[in-house]
Protein backbone atom coordinates (compact mmCIF):
# COMPACT_ATOMS: atom_id res chain seq x y z
CA UNK A 1 0.00 0.00 0.00
CA UNK A 2 2.76 2.43 0.98
CA UNK A 3 4.56 1.55 -2.09
CA UNK A 4 1.58 2.39 -4.53
CA UNK A 5 1.31 6.09 -2.68
CA UNK A 6 4.51 6.43 -3.15
CA UNK A 7 4.64 5.55 -6.69
CA UNK A 8 1.60 7.83 -7.10
CA UNK A 9 3.31 10.73 -5.50
CA UNK A 10 6.21 10.56 -7.84
CA UNK A 11 4.27 10.26 -11.00
CA UNK A 12 2.11 13.34 -9.44
CA UNK A 13 5.48 15.16 -8.64
CA UNK A 14 6.81 13.87 -12.22
CA UNK A 15 3.73 15.45 -14.30
CA UNK A 16 3.80 18.91 -12.64
CA UNK A 17 7.21 19.04 -13.47
CA UNK A 18 6.40 18.39 -17.20
CA UNK A 19 3.54 20.88 -16.79
CA UNK A 20 6.22 23.54 -15.09
CA UNK A 21 8.34 22.60 -17.80
CA UNK A 22 5.96 22.94 -21.07
CA UNK A 23 5.13 26.07 -19.70
CA UNK A 24 9.04 27.29 -19.35
CA UNK A 25 9.27 26.13 -22.68
CA UNK A 26 6.70 28.46 -24.23
CA UNK A 27 7.67 31.40 -22.74
CA UNK A 28 10.85 31.11 -23.45
CA UNK A 29 9.82 30.63 -26.83
CA UNK A 30 7.89 33.62 -26.98
CA UNK A 31 10.81 35.98 -25.69
CA UNK A 32 12.91 34.35 -28.03
CA UNK A 33 10.88 35.61 -31.13
CA UNK A 34 10.46 38.59 -29.48
CA UNK A 35 13.81 39.55 -28.18
CA UNK A 36 15.34 38.63 -32.13
CA UNK A 37 12.65 40.91 -33.62
CA UNK A 38 14.09 44.21 -31.81
CA UNK A 39 17.59 43.23 -31.62
CA UNK A 40 17.74 42.68 -35.83
CA UNK A 41 15.92 46.20 -35.68
CA UNK A 42 17.82 47.99 -33.75
CA UNK A 43 20.91 46.43 -35.14
CA UNK A 44 19.83 47.24 -38.51
CA UNK A 45 22.53 50.35 -39.33
CA UNK A 46 25.12 48.02 -37.87
CA UNK A 47 24.41 45.09 -40.13
CA UNK A 48 24.41 47.60 -42.71
CA UNK A 49 27.57 48.81 -42.30
CA UNK A 50 29.46 45.26 -41.44
CA UNK A 51 28.14 44.08 -44.84
CA UNK A 52 29.31 46.80 -46.59
CA UNK A 53 32.37 46.21 -44.89
CA UNK A 54 32.98 42.79 -45.17
CA UNK A 55 32.56 43.11 -48.69
CA UNK A 56 35.41 45.46 -49.12
CA UNK A 57 37.11 43.10 -47.31
CA UNK A 58 37.04 39.56 -49.31
CA UNK A 59 33.88 39.82 -51.30
CA UNK A 60 31.06 37.84 -51.38
CA UNK A 61 29.62 35.75 -49.81
CA UNK A 62 29.35 37.81 -46.79
CA UNK A 63 26.84 34.96 -44.45
CA UNK A 64 28.76 32.25 -43.67
CA UNK A 65 26.68 28.54 -43.00
CA UNK A 66 27.89 25.64 -41.58
CA UNK A 67 25.72 22.31 -39.93
CA UNK A 68 25.37 22.17 -36.58
CA UNK A 69 23.46 19.90 -34.06
CA UNK A 70 20.20 21.23 -32.61
CA UNK A 71 17.81 19.70 -30.31
CA UNK A 72 17.19 16.32 -30.39
CA UNK A 73 19.90 15.67 -32.92
CA UNK A 74 18.40 17.87 -35.72
CA UNK A 75 20.71 19.23 -37.93
CA UNK A 76 20.75 22.81 -38.61
CA UNK A 77 22.62 25.84 -40.52
CA UNK A 78 23.93 27.90 -38.72
CA UNK A 79 24.21 31.38 -39.53
CA UNK A 80 27.08 33.71 -38.92
CA UNK A 81 28.85 36.97 -41.03
CA UNK A 82 31.56 35.40 -42.81
CA UNK A 83 35.07 36.06 -40.86
CA UNK A 84 37.09 33.40 -42.50
CA UNK A 85 39.28 33.63 -46.20
CA UNK A 86 37.56 31.95 -48.96
CA UNK A 87 39.82 29.79 -48.84
CA UNK A 88 39.79 28.85 -45.16
CA UNK A 89 39.89 25.02 -45.39
CA UNK A 90 43.06 24.61 -47.20
CA UNK A 91 44.87 27.83 -45.31
CA UNK A 92 43.51 25.39 -42.07
CA UNK A 93 45.05 22.33 -43.06
CA UNK A 94 48.33 23.55 -44.11
CA UNK A 95 48.58 25.52 -41.05
CA UNK A 96 48.23 22.60 -39.08
CA UNK A 97 50.49 19.87 -41.07
CA UNK A 98 53.17 22.78 -40.51
CA UNK A 99 52.61 23.39 -37.02
CA UNK A 100 52.29 20.50 -34.10
CA UNK A 101 51.14 23.30 -31.40
CA UNK A 102 48.20 24.44 -33.15
CA UNK A 103 47.38 20.72 -34.41
CA UNK A 104 47.02 19.61 -30.69
CA UNK A 105 45.35 23.00 -29.74
CA UNK A 106 42.80 22.60 -32.39
CA UNK A 107 42.52 18.28 -31.25
CA UNK A 108 41.96 19.91 -27.74
CA UNK A 109 39.33 22.85 -28.03
CA UNK A 110 38.41 23.10 -31.93
CA UNK A 111 39.84 26.68 -31.86
CA UNK A 112 42.84 28.29 -31.77
CA UNK A 113 44.08 31.37 -30.66
CA UNK A 114 46.12 32.34 -33.63
CA UNK A 115 43.65 30.88 -36.75
CA UNK A 116 45.22 32.12 -40.23
CA UNK A 117 41.94 31.55 -41.55
CA UNK A 118 40.46 35.13 -40.22
CA UNK A 119 40.89 38.20 -41.98
CA UNK A 120 41.03 41.47 -40.48
CA UNK A 121 37.71 42.56 -40.38
CA UNK A 122 36.80 38.93 -39.12
CA UNK A 123 39.12 39.32 -36.49
CA UNK A 124 37.05 42.63 -35.22
CA UNK A 125 34.05 40.99 -35.88
CA UNK A 126 34.58 38.01 -33.24
CA UNK A 127 36.51 40.17 -30.93
CA UNK A 128 33.29 41.77 -30.38
CA UNK A 129 30.82 38.75 -30.97
CA UNK A 130 29.31 40.88 -34.10
CA UNK A 131 29.95 38.02 -36.20
CA UNK A 132 27.12 36.46 -34.41
CA UNK A 133 24.30 38.71 -35.09
CA UNK A 134 22.83 36.41 -38.08
CA UNK A 135 22.18 33.83 -35.37
CA UNK A 136 19.24 36.01 -34.32
CA UNK A 137 17.37 33.94 -37.70
CA UNK A 138 18.44 31.28 -36.43
CA UNK A 139 16.52 32.07 -33.45
CA UNK A 140 13.77 33.49 -35.90
CA UNK A 141 13.65 30.03 -37.46
CA UNK A 142 13.27 27.71 -34.24
CA UNK A 143 16.77 26.44 -34.44
CA UNK A 144 18.40 28.42 -32.13
CA UNK A 145 17.26 30.34 -28.22
CA UNK A 146 18.82 33.39 -27.20
CA UNK A 147 20.57 31.35 -23.94
CA UNK A 148 21.59 28.04 -24.31
CA UNK A 149 24.29 26.12 -25.19
CA UNK A 150 26.62 26.53 -28.06
CA UNK A 151 26.07 24.78 -30.98
CA UNK A 152 28.32 21.57 -31.61
CA UNK A 153 29.40 20.03 -34.95
CA UNK A 154 28.60 16.31 -35.09
CA UNK A 155 32.05 15.09 -34.34
CA UNK A 156 31.95 17.12 -31.35
CA UNK A 157 28.96 15.09 -29.55
CA UNK A 158 31.67 12.47 -28.86
CA UNK A 159 33.38 14.52 -26.43
CA UNK A 160 30.17 15.19 -24.52
CA UNK A 161 30.19 11.10 -23.00
CA UNK A 162 27.48 10.05 -21.01
CA UNK A 163 26.55 13.81 -20.80
CA UNK A 164 25.24 14.15 -24.32
CA UNK A 165 21.83 13.92 -23.59
CA UNK A 166 22.31 16.94 -21.68
CA UNK A 167 23.46 18.88 -24.73
CA UNK A 168 20.16 17.11 -27.26
CA UNK A 169 17.74 17.91 -24.71
CA UNK A 170 18.08 21.45 -25.24
CA UNK A 171 18.26 24.41 -27.63
CA UNK A 172 21.71 25.74 -28.42
CA UNK A 173 21.98 29.45 -27.70
CA UNK A 174 23.54 32.02 -28.82
CA UNK A 175 25.05 32.79 -25.37
CA UNK A 176 25.16 30.47 -22.74
CA UNK A 177 26.60 29.26 -19.21
CA UNK A 178 29.65 28.32 -21.16
CA UNK A 179 29.71 32.28 -22.83
CA UNK A 180 29.62 34.16 -19.77
CA UNK A 181 32.29 31.65 -17.77
CA UNK A 182 35.57 32.84 -19.43
CA UNK A 183 35.71 30.73 -22.37
CA UNK A 184 38.75 31.49 -23.92
CA UNK A 185 40.02 30.34 -20.89
CA UNK A 186 38.45 27.13 -20.30
CA UNK A 187 38.91 23.59 -21.57
CA UNK A 188 36.61 21.86 -23.79
CA UNK A 189 35.88 19.56 -20.72
CA UNK A 190 35.43 22.61 -18.41
CA UNK A 191 32.59 23.25 -21.59
CA UNK A 192 30.57 20.01 -21.13
CA UNK A 193 30.29 20.64 -17.17
CA UNK A 194 28.77 24.25 -17.62
CA UNK A 195 26.21 22.48 -20.07
CA UNK A 196 25.32 20.09 -17.94
CA UNK A 197 25.10 21.75 -14.92
CA UNK A 198 22.96 24.72 -17.05
CA UNK A 199 20.75 21.83 -18.06
CA UNK A 200 20.11 20.56 -14.51
CA UNK A 201 19.61 23.60 -13.16
CA UNK A 202 17.80 25.72 -16.08
CA UNK A 203 14.73 28.36 -15.25
CA UNK A 204 13.69 31.61 -16.20
CA UNK A 205 15.74 32.95 -13.91
CA UNK A 206 18.95 31.46 -14.83
CA UNK A 207 18.72 32.91 -18.11
CA UNK A 208 17.99 36.58 -17.46
CA UNK A 209 21.05 36.05 -15.18
CA UNK A 210 23.08 34.92 -17.88
CA UNK A 211 21.96 37.24 -20.47
CA UNK A 212 22.81 40.76 -17.91
CA UNK A 213 26.31 38.92 -17.70
CA UNK A 214 25.96 38.91 -21.54
CA UNK A 215 26.02 42.93 -21.77
CA UNK A 216 29.02 43.14 -19.29
CA UNK A 217 30.86 40.73 -20.85
CA UNK A 218 30.55 41.95 -24.40
CA UNK A 219 31.32 45.57 -22.62
CA UNK A 220 33.70 45.05 -20.28
CA UNK A 221 35.47 41.49 -20.69
CA UNK A 222 36.87 40.39 -23.39
CA UNK A 223 37.98 37.06 -22.52
CA UNK A 224 33.84 35.79 -22.46
CA UNK A 225 31.67 36.23 -25.21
Amino acid sequence: MLSALEGAVRDSVRSRNRQRRSIIDIIKKVFDFVFSICALLFLFPVIAVICILLFIQDGSPLIYSHKRIGRYGREFDCLKFRTMRRDADRSLQEFLCANEAARREWEMNRKLRDDPRVHSMGRFLRMTSLDEIPQFVNVLRGEMSIVGPRPVVEEELARYGERAHCYLMLTPGITGLWQVSGRNDTSYDDRVELDARYYATRSLALDFKIIWRTVGVLLFDRNGC
